[in-house]
């Protein structure tokens, strides 16, 4: 009897992750196309600058992080500085604080798929698993278990590519990076009308958007485009956390309205 329950539970886990896969990959299209051209130029760089050919797929699976892998080239040809090293890796990777706070209620209760969430939590992997509308019939763990394994791989197979073949690849790569900057502002303009699209509700609609516009312009115009990121979010962080409290009201406000909208729109067709 339990051997046909562990049968019954793999198989509807199994049924659970297909039917999650099927539902993320094309999610993933557009991270594919940035991260594998990206993945290809990180593991061409490594391989012209002496490194072998290994050591790019070695740290796009340990590091996983493009723009501090990009610096690690001029890192490990410099003197060793590793208080250097570790300042420079918190200061670029200190924008994935905000995916963090943002991404707790998502992936609580995850069990053993949170920590290769939280692991592998990229810029665009954020993105996507922030903003999809999950169907109901899609497991969200899996769903966003396999967003997080699929960009990772993309990335890898750049790395990959770049570093075995690199010396084979003649094409000019240079400006694909702007693949990522684009996608970003899709993403944004997606979030923005999801969010609402009423000019007369934007204060209300869009807090946490022009929180994050205001923060970045204010701080660029004081401190300039060469040193205006790391103040930038600082402001954007402390103003969320002052704004912290209203926000999570007027969600649940939301949500509420919501749900009473649903349950009259049954109650109607009951009596129908």
């Amino acid at each position: 009897m339990e051997k046909n329950n562990s049968k019954v539970s793999a198989a509807e886990s199994s049924g659970k992750a297909g039917r999650a896969l099927k539902a993320a990959f094309p999610k993933t299209i557009p991270v594919m196309t940035g991260y594998v051209f990206l993945g290809i130029t990180y593991g061409m760089l490594m391989a012209t600058s002496g490194f072998s050919a290994w050591l790019p797929v070695l740290t796009a699976l340990i590091i996983y992080t493009g723009s501090m892998e990009f610096l690690l080239v001029s890192i490990l040809m410099s003197s060793f500085n590793p208080f250097s090293a570790f300042a420079t890796a918190i200061m670029v990777g200190a924008r994935h604080l905000f995916y963090g706070i943002s991404m707790l209620r998502k992936y609580g209760g995850m069990g053993w798929k949170k920590f290769y969430l939280v692991y592998t939590t990229s810029d665009e992997t954020f993105s996507v698993n922030y903003s999809s509308d999950i169907p109901d019939y899609v497991d969200r763990g899996w769903f966003y278990l396999w967003v997080s394994f699929l960009d990772q791989m993309y990335w890898v197979a750049g790395s990959a590519i770049g570093g075995f073949f690199g010396s084979l690849i003649t094409v000019d790569v240079r400006g694909l990076d702007f693949v990522m900057t684009a996608m970003f502002a899709v993403i944004f303009l997606q979030q923005w009308m999801k969010d609402g699209t009423q000019f007369s509700t934007v204060l209300k609609d869009h807090v946490c958007e022009l929180i994050g516009i205001g923060g970045s312009v204010l701080c660029l115009l004081i401190f300039g485009p060469d040193h205006f990121m790391i103040p930038a979010m600082i402001v954007i962080l402390a103003a969320l956390l002052i704004f912290r409290k209203p926000m999570e009201r007027a969600g649940y406000t939301a949500e509420t309205e919501l749900r009473g909208e649903t349950s009259e729109a049954e109650e109607g067709g009951e009596d129908r």
